[in-house]
C-alpha cells in the first residue's frame, strides 16, 4: 500500500476482500434461495423481513471496527509497532465484550422489534425464530470482523478470503442437510449460519495467535487499554452510527413494504440479495481504499492517498454502473432464481428497474466515505447519512406512502436520497481540506 503501482496496490487488495465478501453474503443469501424453494414463500418473507434488523444491530459494531482497522493502519504506515499492538488488543477485547452484549440485546429485543417493523403475524413465529438464533451466534459474527478488520489494516486481505470460502461452503451444506433431510425449517437456516461463522471467527482468531509477524495477537495480553479504546471509539463510533443510521432507516423501509404483505416482502426481499451481490466489487474497492488512505496518511505521503482516492472514486462508479445495467436487464431472471412466484417476481423487477441504473450515485457516496474514514474524518460520512438515508428517507416514506397507497414510493426513496448525499459528499470533498487530520 506504501510503494509501487497505486492502482495495482489498489486493486491486488481489494479483489481477496471481494471475494471474501462474496463468500460472506452467501450465509444469507443461501438461506434466502434453499429456504425460498424449499419452504415457500411465507419462509421467505421471515428471513427476508430479518435482514435489515440484523444488520441493524450488527452494523453498528462493524462500524467500530471499520474505525479500530483505521487506528492500525494508521501506526502500521507509521511503522509504530508498540501502539498499533496495544491497538490490536484493545479491539479484540472490544469485540468479546460487544459480542456477549449483543447476544443479549439481540435475543431479547427481536420479537418486540419485529411488532414495530408491522411484520404480518403469518411470518412473526419463523421471524423471530430465525433472529433470536442468528443472534444467538453474534459473538462468532463480531469476533471475525475484528479480526478481519485487524488483517486488512496491515494489508493482509488474503486470509480472510480462505477462511470465508470454507465457512461459506459450511453454511450451504448444513442449509441443505438441515433444512432438506432433517426438515428444521427456517429454524436449520439459522442454526447453519451460526455454525459457520463461528468456524470463520476460529480461523481468523488461529492466524492471528500463530502469526510471527509484528501483529501477532497473544491472548494473555487481551485487554482494554484507556487511550487505544477513545482512539477506536473516536474514529469508530460514528462509523458505526452511520451503519447503524442507515440500518434504521431500512428498518422503516421494510415496515413500510410489509404493510404490502408477505409477496411484496419476498419480492423485495429476493432484490435486496441481488443488490448485495451486485454491490460486492464496489464494497471491496472501498475497503481497500480506507487502508489505503489510512496508510498512506500514516506514513505522511499525501500525494500517494489524494491520486489513490481518484482511482477508487472513478474505478467505483464506473463498476457500479456496469452492474446497475446488467440486474436492470436479467432482473427477472435474478428474481425468479429465489421464488418461481409470478408475483413475487413482478415486484422484485419493479423494485430492480427502479434503483439499478442509479448505482453510480451510491457508488460514489460510498467511497468518499471510505475516503474520509482512511483520513480520520468519520464524522463527516455520518452527519451526511443521518441527513439523506435517515431524515430525508424516513420523512419521505411517512408523507407519501399513506397518501399514495403505493409501494413506489418506497422503491423511489433509495435514488432520491442516495443523489442528495451524493451532491453533498462531491460539495465536501471538492471545497474542505480532507487530507490533512489530527490523528
Amino acid at each position: 500500500m506504501l510503494n509501487g503501482s497505486i492502482r495495482k496496490s489498489i486493486t491486488l487488495f481489494a479483489l481477496p476482500i471481494f471475494f471474501g465478501n462474496l463468500f460472506q453474503q452467501l450465509y444469507n443469501t443461501a438461506d434466502s434461495l434453499i429456504v425460498g424453494n424449499f419452504l415457500g414463500s411465507n419462509a421467505l418473507a421471515a428471513v427476508s423481513s430479518s435482514s435489515s434488523l440484523i444488520f441493524m444491530l450488527i452494523g453498528f459494531l462493524s462500524g467500530v471496527s471499520i474505525g479500530a482497522g483505521v487506528v492500525i493502519a494508521r501506526y502500521f504506515g507509521a511503522k509504530d509497532y508498540d501502539h498499533m499492538r496495544l491497538a490490536i488488543h484493545t479491539t479484540v477485547a472490544f469485540g468479546l465484550a460487544a459480542g456477549v452484549v449483543m447476544t443479549l440485546v439481540g435475543m431479547l429485543l427481536s420479537p418486540q422489534i419485529l411488532l414495530w417493523m408491522a411484520t404480518p403475524q403469518n411470518v412473526m413465529g419463523d421471524s423471530v425464530l430465525y433472529l433470536r438464533l442468528y443472534f444467538a451466534g453474534s459473538l462468532g459474527f463480531v469476533l471475525y470482523n475484528v479480526s478481519v478488520g485487524i488483517l486488512q489494516a496491515v494489508g493482509d486481505s488474503r486470509h480472510p478470503l480462505y477462511y470465508l470460502i470454507i465457512s461459506s461452503l459450511i453454511n450451504i451444506v448444513l442449509d441443505l442437510v438441515f433444512i432438506g433431510p432433517f426438515h428444521m425449517g427456517v429454524e436449520g437456516a439459522a442454526i447453519a449460519t451460526v455454525i459457520s461463522q463461528l468456524v470463520s471467527a476460529v480461523l481468523c482468531l488461529i492466524q492471528l495467535v500463530r502469526t510471527q509477524d509484528c501483529y501477532r495477537l497473544y491472548l494473555s495480553k487481551i485487554r482494554f487499554d484507556g487511550e487505544m479504546l477513545r482512539q477506536i471509539i473516536r474514529l469508530g463510533l460514528p462509523s458505526g452510527l452511520q451503519n447503524s443510521i442507515i440500518a434504521f432507516a431500512n428498518v422503516v423501509v421494510q415496515s413500510n413494504i410489509n404493510v404490502f404483505g408477505e409477496i411484496a416482502m419476498a419480492g423485495c426481499g429476493a432484490y435486496s440479495k441481488i443488490e448485495g451481490f451486485g454491490f460486492l466489487p464496489i464494497t471491496s474497492f472501498t475497503m481497500a481504499l480506507t487502508t489505503f488512505t489510512g496508510q498512506n496518511l500514516g506514513a505522511g505521503q499525501l500525494e500517494r492517498a489524494k491520486k489513490g482516492a481518484r482511482f477508487g472514486i472513478w474505478t467505483t462508479v464506473i463498476l457500479a454502473e456496469i452492474i446497475g445495467v446488467l440486474v436492470f436487464v436479467f432482473a427477472p431472471q435474478l428474481i425468479a432464481a429465489f421464488d418461481s412466484n409470478p408475483e413475487v417476481i413482478r415486484f422484485g423487477i419493479e423494485k430492480a428497474r427502479t434503483s439499478a441504473l442509479f448505482f453510480f450515485l451510491l457508488a460514489y457516496s460510498h467511497s468518499i466515505s471510505a475516503l474520509l474514514r482512511g483520513s480520520g474524518k468519520a464524522m463527516i460520512p455520518m452527519a451526511v447519512m443521518l441527513v439523506f438515508w435517515c431524515v430525508v428517507r424516513v420523512t419521505f416514506l411517512t408523507i407519501t406512502v399513506p397518501l399514495t397507497q403505493s409501494i413506489q414510493m418506497v422503491y423511489w426513496v433509495y435514488p432520491l436520497t442516495w443523489l442528495l448525499s451524493s451532491i453533498a459528499f462531491w460539495i465536501y470533498y471538492h471545497r474542505a481540506d480532507w487530507l490533512h487530520s489530527h490523528f
